[in-house]
């Protein structure tokens, strides 16, 4: 029997989550940008952990498709996923600017 998957929660968890990361990565490039590189640092692991939150709450639909279920996708799971991919690149991002900045800062 399939599982009844209840889209709007698990959509707008997805979007919670990666929204919060996303804040926090863009904290973490605006700190490292003047200087305060502790701050940064903290601020993308805070954004790791609400984007594994995220991640995991994704990869639940994306593993019970893989084992088979079929699944139809609403256009809000899509944005959720389209938030989650985007934010997962900025906190990539941020990290390099991080980087950036403190050898610009030396």
């Amino acid at each position: 029997m399939a599982k009844t998957w209840n889209f709007e929660e698990i959509s707008f968890t997805i979007i919670a989550f990666a929204g919060e990361a996303k804040g926090h990565a863009m904290g973490a490039i605006n700190a490292a940008k003047n200087g305060r590189f502790e701050e940064a640092e903290n601020l993308i692991e805070e954004a790791e952990k609400s984007i594994l939150t995220a991640e995991k709450t994704h990869m639940d639909i994306v593993s019970a498709e893989a084992g088979g279920e079929k699944i139809t996708f609403p256009i809000l799971f899509i944005h959720a996923e389209d938030q989650l991919l985007t934010t997962q690149t900025i906190i990539l991002l941020a990290k390099e600017f991080i980087d950036v900045y403190k050898k610009i800062g030396k």
